[in-house]
């Protein structure tokens, strides 16, 4: 179901653009629809009233709550079940974010990212998106969404610009707090300073060698770092938000001094903050081997940080959300999926 779906069938219903704001809003916010201290005027169509419990249970059914995996650092995995059956990744963060997925699979193909290893299966319609973020809503405050859960957003660009248009209109989220999170594409840099909701900006850099970004990041788009840079500095300024580059620590691969040197070389003085993030282990599954790679060790990951900010880089040192619940994107409807294969006696 599309969000431009969603709008027809209230139209259809009687709902005038007022109307249609008000239900929305009851969905994504959790708002009442009947409040006595409304002017009359205001008041829902009968026939579009009479409708809406078979309506709200069209968007209920779009997606739930399969299971919730806690953290010990305040975060909770959710594995998301869709009408179809699949299966998505939502992560409550500490602060009262929630980062959601955007594809079913992905197609850039990552080499430590687990979801890229099944490739893309589908995409989420904007009314999917949306879904998640009603999920998290109903278990915690949600003030920031991060796109950077399963999937690529600039694979599924229209459906999440969708989203992101009805989270910030409808749905109450300060548009700074919208993170539209990307490996690098150039219909991303396009279409977004073109929107009413204009979403801050994270970019997947992991690297400012452009061979290395190739072989970790093999079916993005062949945008070299220094140009992806220059992209990012240009929304940067139009929006008014800094840009978030988002840095994968891999122990022996991204933590080197070349690398130091080439991230102070582009981002010293740049309207930008750069977040590194240690690597989240990915464990084998059946079907599926792990990863090699590592995370460099806490104070490795420290000492980087400090040095790129007296470099003029201003740098978060993130610990990575759900380390110890299946953390990394991918892991946990992948171990999901092979429970359930053994259980039905499938290889």
């Amino acid at each position: 179901m599309s969000l431009p779906h969603l709008r027809q069938r209230l139209r259809d219903l009687g709902a005038a653009p007022c109307h249609q704001g008000r239900v929305l809003r009851a969905w994504i916010q959790g708002r009442p629809l009947d409040n006595r201290r409304q002017r009359a005027e205001n008041f829902l169509p009968l026939g579009l009233r009479n409708a809406l419990p078979g309506f709200f249970d069209e968007l209920n059914a779009l997606a739930r709550v399969h299971s919730v995996h806690a953290g010990e650092d305040g975060s909770a995995r959710l594995l998301v079940e869709l009408a179809d059956g699949q299966t998505v990744e939502s992560v409550l963060l500490p602060r009262e974010g929630v980062c959601v997925s955007t594809q079913v699979g992905c197609a850039v193909g990552c080499v430590f990212c687990m979801t890229g290893r099944a490739g893309l299966l589908r995409q989420l319609s904007g009314a999917e998106i949306v879904a998640q973020v009603v999920l998290a809503r109903r278990r915690r405050s949600v003030k920031k969404v991060v796109f950077m859960g399963m999937g690529e957003p600039a694979h599924n660009l229209d459906n999440v610009l969708e989203a992101i248009e009805l989270l910030g209109s409808e749905g109450g989220i300060g548009h700074k707090n919208l993170v539209f999170s990307t490996v690098g594409d150039r219909r991303v840099f396009e279409r977004l300073p073109l929107s009413t909701v204009k979403p801050a900006l994270a970019l997947s850099l992991h690297t400012t060698d452009h061979a290395l970004r190739r072989r970790l990041l093999p079916k993005a788009p062949d945008i070299g770092p220094d140009e992806l840079v220059e992209l990012g500095e240009a929304y940067a300024r139009r929006t008014g938000y800094p840009i978030q580059y988002q840095w994968t620590l891999l122990e022996g691969i991204n933590d080197t001094e070349a690398e130091l040197e080439g991230i102070a070389r582009l981002l010293a003085g740049k309207y930008a903050v750069m977040n590194l993030i240690p690597y989240n282990r990915v464990e084998g599954v059946d079907g599926f081997d792990g990863f090699d790679y590592r995370r460099p060790s806490w104070e490795r990951a420290a000492a980087l940080a400090r040095r790129l900010h007296v470099r003029g880089v201003l740098t978060k040192l993130r610990h990575s959300a759900g380390q110890d619940v299946e953390g990394g994107c991918g892991q946990l409807r992948a171990r999901t999926l092979q429970m359930h294969w053994a259980s039905s006696g499938m290889t």
